[in-house]
């Protein structure tokens, strides 16, 4: 299968293309970085002293060359690429978060004509805690208050984080209810006593932090903590490269996490 890497300079672009490099039953043949970038003409393998014959470029038409682009970047250059996937019938793996509900309606869209994985967390182990946490909201729905800690590196420029978002989404879906109803995103001041069957959300940005997020159900004399904390985006690569051949057996569609790991 032929895979194409967007930002492919970036920490998350790096990780994809040695993993991809590592796969035997994938080949790296496109590597994309915005235009400007002071990578642009590279080999995509140089960070590891690889020659691989890929020159990292901003040229899109290159995506003729793949089956599939796995794309960890930002939302306005995401749906570009979509884009242009969609012109050279190249299906896409959507890693990337803080897509406004404009953007997931692009993502929908474009999912009618080649096929799409998009999902906000791609590791495994982040994937079968949203299987905890829905199993846990529908046990703890009634004297138990939800809430979501999410914590990443200083150069994350969304917040809440995708994988924060998920969770909050699993939770009130389990209750029945709709996220964005029942969602305290900040508080501040003078706030009076907690809301029942409201979730609350929490954010640090600092250091190097990869990510870690915890949901906690607090109720009267105990408390429940579920967490995922990620040492590596190894997992966030590995998992993309599953996606990607869940893809190979797919033509339209729009899939998620889930889709991939019950195959």
């Amino acid at each position: 299968m032929r895979i194409a890497i967007a930002g492919s300079d970036g920490r998350m672009g790096r990780m994809l293309v040695e993993a991809v490099l590592n796969s035997p039953d994938l080949e790296l043949t496109v590597a994309l970085d915005r235009a400007g970038s002071s990578a642009l003409g590279n080999d995509a393998g140089a960070f590891l002293g690889v020659t691989t014959g890929v020159l990292i470029s901003d040229n899109l038409d290159q995506l003729a060359n793949a089956d599939c682009l796995i794309d960890f970047t930002r939302p306005e250059g995401t749906l570009q690429h979509l884009k242009a996937c969609i012109q050279h019938n190249t299906k896409c793996v959507i890693g990337t978060t803080g897509f406004d509900d404009q953007g997931k309606k692009a993502i929908q869209a474009a999912s009618q004509k080649v096929a799409v994985v998009f999902a906000p967390n791609m590791s495994v182990g982040v994937n079968a805690t949203l299987k905890l946490l829905e199993m846990a909201a529908r046990l703890l729905n009634e004297g138990y208050d939800a809430e979501v800690f999410e914590a990443h590196h200083r150069n994350k420029v969304d917040a809440p984080s995708g994988t924060a978002l998920a969770m909050g989404e699993t939770i009130a879906h389990a209750w029945g209810k709709n996220l964005n109803d029942i969602a305290d995103w900040a508080r501040h001041g003078e706030t009076g006593a907690r809301e029942t069957g409201h979730i609350g959300f929490s954010v640090v940005r600092g250091g190097d932090i990869i990510g870690d997020h915890t949901v906690l159900f607090c109720g009267t004399g105990e408390r429940i903590e579920i967490t995922h904390r990620s040492s590596s985006r190894t997992t966030y690569a590995q998992g993309s490269l599953r996606a990607a051949r869940y893809l190979a057996r797919r033509e339209f569609g729009l899939f998620d996490m889930q889709d991939v790991l019950s195959s």
